[in-house]
Order: structure tokens, then sequence, then C-alpha cells
């Protein structure tokens, strides 16, 4: 379905009261076109109607005319650069912006990230939510441990089928 039938469905169903429904076919627009600002405007004024300001400036996040309680709530749920980074669903690079502000708003968000994280990231490799996690990256001989022990449990259950294998033909 193309963008424009897609927008006139949406624009039906908030005509209709569908504002659920109407929310979910802009949420996949803003994933399929995550460069086009005035979509994110839409879907921030539908979780209005909601009464969700975190969500609303979320999606207001790169527009000059945001609402500052909205993002203070938005920052206030998605406390760290990485979460937001996730959050804001960009994909390429900052210049792609429909405006300058938008394009200073996520080199700041993508900075802010290499920073907490201590390595460059950009738009294209968000990092994973485990890299929010204090000592991310840590525990690597954890894993290895129990991936071991798991080995060894299957080698068991193995030795047991084949000596009850053998048994059976003795």
């Amino acid at each position: 379905m193309s963008l424009i039938n897609t927008l006139a469905r949406v624009d039906a169903d908030l005509a209709a009261g569908r504002v659920p429904v109407a929310r979910q076919r802009l949420r996949g627009l803003v994933s399929s076109y995550p460069g086009d600002l005035a979509l994110r405007r839409r879907l921030a004024e539908v979780y209005r109607l909601y009464g969700e300001p975190a969500e609303a400036g979320r999606w207001m996040y790169l527009e000059e005319d945001r609402d500052a309680d909205e993002t203070a709530a938005f920052e206030a749920r998605y406390r760290t650069p990485q979460r937001r980074m996730r959050a804001l669903a960009w994909r390429g690079p900052e210049s792609r912006a429909g405006s300058a502000f938008a394009a200073r708003q996520l080199a700041a968000v993508r900075t802010a990230c290499s920073d907490a994280l201590g390595r460059p990231v950009d738009w294209d490799a968000v990092p994973s939510p485990r890299d929010d996690e204090p000592g991310a990256g840590e525990g690597r001989f954890a894993g290895w441990a129990v991936g071991c022990g798991c080995l060894v449990v299957a080698l068991a259950m193995l030795g047991i089928w084949v000596n009850g294998l053998v048994a059976l033909f003795d």
C-alpha cells in the first residue's frame, strides 16, 4: 500500500474514532519512512489523543517547535542515550534529516551514545539493550561456562543412551 493510500486510511480511521488503528498505521509508516518528519509529527499528534506525553515527545524530538514538557517526559522514560537512540528509530546519516535542527538533535544523541559506550556508534548499528547494562561486555566467562556445562550434560546423556543401547543387544 502506498504512502498516500495509507495516510488516507489514517485520516479515515481518525474520523471514525479508530485511534488505535490509526496509530498502528502511522507506526508502520514511520518504520518504513524514518526520515519523514511530517509522519513523526502526525504520530505525535495521535499520542497526544491518548494522553501520552512521553510518546508524543519521542516522535516530536526532532522538531524545533516541540513541547518542552513532552520532551522532558520522553527523556525521563528513555533515560540513557542508548535507549533514546533506539527509541528515535532513525536509520541512515543525520544529513538525511529534514531540517538542520533535526540533524543537530540526531548528532547530539549519537554523540552522547558514543561517549557513554566509549566507542563510535551510528544510526545503522544502534546499540543493543545489553549495552545499557553496567559492565556490558563483561561476564563472557560465565557464558562460556554455561555453554561447557550444557555440552557436558549432552555428552552424559549420549553416554547413557549408548550404554542402554549396548545393554539392549547383550
